[in-house]
């Protein structure tokens, strides 16, 4: 049943495929990449057939093979030998396809091979197995190979492959699941052999966190723990990349990550983890603390946090107290606010009369001791940090979603400071950063009993004085300013020439007119535009000049309007000039097209057709004045950007700046929306040239179009969007940190609960 399902995907993949090259071959672009994507397509057209029956053939009789493989021109790679070339190229593409198909398939998977195991009393499935997605990945690829087809052709479409069939074989493997199901095979799943398969260096960190929790011994199936259809479903969500809640085991919180599409997504899985597993600690532990109303502290805690607040403020902490401008702080300053932050944790669990209130008291106080002890962070930043205990603290007891979400603002606001300084020697000391934090802390200070709504409203303001913060130093300022003004004259270039088009759709203007209108004037538009102001004099006679190009050219019967366009010529060709120099164009250039011009005006010297009424001449001029009130706000697409016409047009220094243009691989849709996703003051690293550097994403445009990031040695990187999403799915750039800060705050709380749990209610 699973090998016929997966056959009848293969006819309509090979359609799907040959619609994406035939589409990609007729899309305008450069004559070298147009004519790969129509080989391809050719290509394809004449063997795809061969493939999809090769393919079939393969998989049909890799299901009968049990512990005898088949001949494969893959090669062992446990044994010693020499590989050639094709062949371990073909084993990479092969090797590629089943990771993906694994990202998708691996919880279904993890059932499915559990429970053909028990069925046929077998310790593991055989490495030829059809079930595996290696097995089908390693046929579909050498297939290709035999089917003619070029291995390039299967690179232009290998991203809709790994889709296409990571999606549909979801489907497949669910079914056959509830298939065995159905028969009586393993209704219910033991999880164990799941939690000593999972594979920690896979999951990194997060193993670290939830290896110590104990699942459940068995989860029936359809219950959110097996392969039923809620398992199904949240597979496809995760595999979508969406962020969904915590499910109930720290075995299925692991593999939905696995399933995510990017880093994001990967990240957010394993905080949503994190997370899962601190809520379902508290809610074993704590009796009540899974009810999420809201809750107030007891009046006995109520008196402690005043007392300690007002200590606090009254500087009996000496280390926390408001300290003289141009104080240095150093691990001293530190080690006392951590002494502090002890105290009044035992003052206040002393307090405490329920078992909500200690839980709670303390895996605050956990917290706040991982962030003390992020020594990456500057001293003086984390001394601040410790003020947020009491007001956190505040939070969590009276909204019980605070352990529970990661959106929460208090949990945003903390992440985002940490993030702009987490990692990297930054002088902060005195500056702006440490003036907005000491700042944001007394805020939340001043109005304790606000509890999210002040959160929410610092986090607000936080990040409008990143954006300005951010952008505003050094040559950053400068080079964001450029970038503004690039993305303003692309975008107005793009509309005006749009709505250009559409004016002289029905006019019978000549083409060598239209395309110096639409490639060359369309942009001068922009620039005089951008310069001067839209309604300015000399914008208002550039665009003057097109309507009179349009009609100077136009089929000319009779002697008066002859007689005008030889008086207004020196004029229109004075003004043509004009615009062309302020695209950089040079005089040899600006030569060549105005003999295309004037060729094209004596030829309408001689036309006996009908000219273009002055009605309609005067109507286009009129538009053309008033453009702008014509243009809207949709989105225009990618926008092309370059160094050249940077340092041309706007005459900035290119040594100030690294433009990283559009081209290069094509992103997902899943990459572009994590790009459009970053948060101004994060930290990465970037591989640009074989040269990598730590960036801070200073910059975005307001079309989201441009972004700027900038370097501690004062380089500034300009990256079109694009381009960004593809430098994140090629890994060149990176995020620095995987983790947000309270999500390691937590996870280290854990560990710490873990190894010792009575410190909870203690």
């Amino acid at each position: 049943m699973f090998t016929e399902r997966a056959i009848r995907l293969l006819p309509e993949l090979a359609k799907t495929i040959r619609e994406r090259l035939s589409a990609m071959s007729e899309q305008p672009g450069a004559a070298r990449e147009l004519q790969q994507w129509r080989d391809a397509a050719l290509s394809f057209q004449k063997n795809g057939a061969v493939w999809v029956q090769g393919s079939a053939s393969a998989w049909s009789k890799a299901q009968s093979i049990a512990a005898t493989p088949a001949p494969s021109k893959f090669a062992d790679s446990s044994k010693f030998e020499l590989i050639g070339n094709d062949v371990m190229e073909d084993k990479i593409l092969g090797s590629r396809l089943a990771l993906r198909l694994l990202d998708f398939v691996s919880w279904e998977l993890n059932d499915l091979r559990l429970r053909v195991q028990n069925l046929e009393a077998i310790p593991e499935l055989s490495k030829q197995d059809i079930f595996r997605p290696e097995v089908l990945a390693q046929h579909l690829v050498e297939q290709w190979t035999q089917a003619l087809l070029p291995r390039e052709g299967w690179l232009q479409v290998q991203e809709l492959i790994h889709r296409s069939m990571g999606e549909q074989l979801l489907e497949i493997y669910h079914a056959t699941n509830e298939f065995l199901v159905r028969q009586g095979v393993m209704a219910e799943i033991d999880l164990r052999p799941l939690v000593k398969r999972t594979p920690s260096a896979a999951l990194g960190k997060a193993a670290n966190g939830m290896a110590s929790e104990q699942p459940r011994a068995k989860a029936p199936f359809g219950s959110g723990t097996g392969s039923g259809s809620v398992s199904g479903h949240d597979g496809a969500r995760a595999a979508a990349g969406r962020e969904t809640s915590a499910p109930s085991n720290a075995v299925y919180e692991e593999t939905r990550m696995q399933t995510a599409t990017t880093p994001l997504a990967r990240a957010r899985m394993r905080a949503q983890g994190v997370m899962g597993h601190l809520k379902r600690l508290l809610t074993d532990h704590v009796a009540g603390f899974d009810d999420t109303r809201a809750q107030h502290a007891s009046a006995p805690l109520a008196q402690a946090m005043v007392d300690v607040q007002r200590a606090q403020d009254s500087g009996v902490a000496a280390t926390l107290r408001d300290d003289a401008p141009g104080q240095v702080y150093g691990p001293a300053h530190v080690d006392r606010a951590a002494g502090a932050l002890r105290q009044r944790t035992s003052a206040l669990k002393r307090a405490a009369t329920t078992s909500s209130e200690k839980a709670t008291i303390e895996i605050v106080a956990l917290m706040f001791q991982s962030i003390l002890a992020e020594d990456r962070i500057p001293a003086v930043i984390r001394v601040w940090f410790a003020r947020l205990q009491m007001p956190v603290l505040r939070v969590a007891i009276s909204e019980p979603e605070f352990f529970g979400s990661l959106q929460h603002p208090a949990r945003r606001l903390i992440d985002r400071m940490g993030a702009c300084v987490l990692g990297f020697e930054v002088t902060v000391t005195g500056g702006a950063l440490e003036t907005e934090v000491k700042r944001i802390v007394q805020v939340i200070e001043q109005y304790p009993e606000t509890g999210r709504r002040v959160f929410q409203l610092v986090y607000d303001e936080f990040d409008r004085f990143l954006s300005k913060f951010l952008s505003q130093k050094g040559s950053t300022a400068r080079v964001v300013s450029v970038a503004q003004q690039v993305e303003q004259k692309e975008t107005m270039a793009i509309q005006y020439t749009i709505e250009m088009r559409n004016m002289l759709n029905d006019m019978p203007v000549r083409e060598a007119i239209r395309e110096f209108l639409f490639k060359i004037w369309a942009e001068v538009l922009a620039i005089a535009a951008m310069k001067n102001g839209a309604q300015h004099a000399e914008t208002i006679s550039l665009k003057q000049a097109a309507a009179s190009l349009v009609w100077a050219a136009s089929a000319k019967p009779n002697r008066t309007d002859r007689a005008r366009v030889i008086a207004d010529l020196p004029k229109l060709l004075q003004l043509l000039r004009l615009g062309m120099s302020m695209l950089g164009l040079t005089a040899a250039e600006q030569d060549r097209e105005l003999k295309v011009i004037s060729d094209t005006l004596a030829d309408a010297f001689m036309s006996k057709t009908d000219a273009i009424s002055m009605e309609r001449i005067d109507a286009m001029a009129q538009r053309l004045a008033n453009l702008e009130d014509y243009l809207s706000d949709q989105d225009v697409g990618d926008l092309p950007l370059d160094i050249d016409s940077l340092v041309t047009m706007i005459g900035i220094d290119a040594a100030d700046i690294q433009v990283i243009a559009d081209g290069g691989s094509q992103p997902t849709g899943a990459m572009r929306a994590w790009a459009q996703e970053l948060q101004l003051g994060s930290w990465f690293s970037l591989d640009h040239n074989g040269k990598v550097s730590q960036v801070q994403f200073a910059w975005c445009s307001e079309r989201k179009q441009l972004h700027l990031f900038a370097a501690a040695d004062g380089r500034n990187f300009l990256i079109q969007a694009r381009r960004l999403a593809a430098y994140l799915q090629a890994g060149l750039l990176v995020p620095v940190e995987e983790e947000s800060l309270t999500v390691r705050a937590t996870r280290d709380a854990l560990a710490k609960l873990d190894a010792n749990p009575e410190r909870l209610l203690g």
